[in-house]
């Protein structure tokens, strides 16, 4: 994997929305808290309508930041919210596992955010707490189904312990670096009208050899 975190003086190479969305109270700000800022709250009050943190990173040596959007899960700002997934190059469908109704929501989640977002969107399922091992209501085995049928990425996390929240955040942004990249390149190659080669000409961005796969297992603890 590359070397996440570096110098960021630099300039922005990169700006990637990515948008959180799931039922409330299903841990997604929690989520987001842990990444952007390491923090873990037990007094977490539901979100109203939208909040955003940004982190920065560097992903193949350039500069990404992480603008991510937490929205409320609850049914009265659906509307709302919707109108924030225009511009999502990424999305994290989280849902409860202790909570067998916010797994079986994920379907209409999923339709909603395909019906507003680029259809490009890196999409990961998240199935959060599971520290709470002993009040699981939802196997793993049935989210990994759901989830390769629908062609997402998939991990089960805690942002409690902390456990896989990081390479969850940072499996979806190199997704998107790597799809963006190539759309780069395919730009570069083309030609304007006087024969000459696209602006990017001599920035061309080096993709890694190896592509990164997550495991579509992606239990709590593997």
């Amino acid at each position: 994997m590359s070397n996440f975190y570096g110098d960021y003086n630099q300039k922005i190479d990169y700006v990637f929305k990515v948008v959180l969305i799931g039922d409330s109270a299903v841990g997604k700000s929690q989520l987001l808290a842990r990444f952007a800022r390491n923090e873990f709250s037990v007094d977490s009050k539901a979100t109203i309508g939208v909040e955003f943190q940004t982190k920065t990173l560097a992903i193949d040596h350039k500069t990404v930041k992480a603008q991510i959007w937490d929205t409320a899960g609850q049914e009265r700002y659906r509307a709302v919210t919707s109108a924030y997934y225009r511009g999502a190059v990424g999305a994290m469908l989280v849902y409860d596992m202790t909570k067998r109704q916010s797994f079986d929501h994920m379907a209409r989640w999923l339709e909603e955010l395909r019906g507003h977002a680029d259809k490009n969107i890196v999409i990961m399922l998240i199935g959060n707490k599971c520290d709470l091992g002993s009040l699981r209501a939802v196997p793993t085995e049935d989210a990994q189904e759901f989830a390769q049928r629908e062609n997402l990425f998939f991990m089960e996390t805690s942002a409690l312990q902390s456990t896989n929240v990081e390479t969850a955040f940072l499996t979806v942004l190199t997704e998107i670096y790597r799809i963006i990249s190539k759309k780069t390149l395919a730009a570069n190659d083309e030609l304007d009208p006087n024969g000459n080669s696209g602006l990017l000409k001599g920035t061309r961005i080096i993709v890694p050899n190896q592509e990164l796969q997550t495991e579509r297992k992606g239990g709590c603890c593997g």
